[in-house]
């Protein structure tokens, strides 16, 4: 803008003390959430269920690479882990989309490949995208375990999860790099605890 003077040395330490602050909130304040939800999709693995991922826009982005992480690999080679991401199927997406409206996209695909006792794990930071809450009550009425990732103040989200996940933000940026953390974490910690790869730090 015409005018104004944009000092970036100030953003570019601005943006880190931030993102240290968040990192610091959640680390104190989730760590006992964190422990309930590996040990419920560890559990749902060992008995041969999958965990489902689902989110929009960069949490999308987020579904998809825990999904490959898990399905593929994280640090090392090892067996595969069931996971899967239900934003990457653009014909049943965008078909859900045309007949039944946005809001039932991931919902159908609970309701077509989730099984009781699998893991659906909806991401919104805001709490209140509504394909994802329209997702998790399908999920919680089949009898899955449901989770979620969030923020603020995770919105609709929490009578509707088994485990929530909620960072100590008010940004859309924040919250999103703590989600990322969180579940490379939670792919990290699930290959130790189902014993797939042995804990480098130890």
């Amino acid at each position: 803008m015409a005018g104004t003077e944009f000092n970036l040395s100030t953003f570019f330490s601005r943006e880190f003390e931030e993102h240290a602050a968040v990192l610091q909130r959640t680390r104190d304040g989730l760590k006992q959430d964190f422990r309930d939800l590996v040990g419920a999709c560890a559990t749902a693995i060992r008995q041969g269920h999958k965990i489902l991922f689902f989110g929009n826009g960069g949490s999308a982005a987020d579904a998809q690479n825990f999904a490959t992480e898990l399905c593929v690999r994280y640090k090392q080679d090892r067996q595969a882990i069931s996971a899967l991401a239900l934003t990457t199927d653009s014909s049943v997406l965008t078909a859900t989309g045309n007949d039944f409206g946005f809001e039932h996209i991931f919902a159908r695909q609970i309701e077509a490949l989730g099984r009781q006792g699998d893991v659906a794990i909806g991401i919104s930071t805001s709490g209140r995208s509504a394909n994802v809450i329209l997702a998790l009550k399908k999920a919680r009425e089949m009898k899955l375990v449901t989770a979620a990732l969030s923020g603020r103040d995770a919105g609709d989200l929490p009578p509707l999860v088994d485990h929530c996940l909620v960072v100590p933000s008010n940004s859309t940026a924040r919250i999103q790099e703590m989600h990322i953390l969180l579940g490379q974490m939670l792919c990290g910690a699930l290959e130790i605890e189902l014993g797939l790869v042995a804990d480098s730090h130890e």
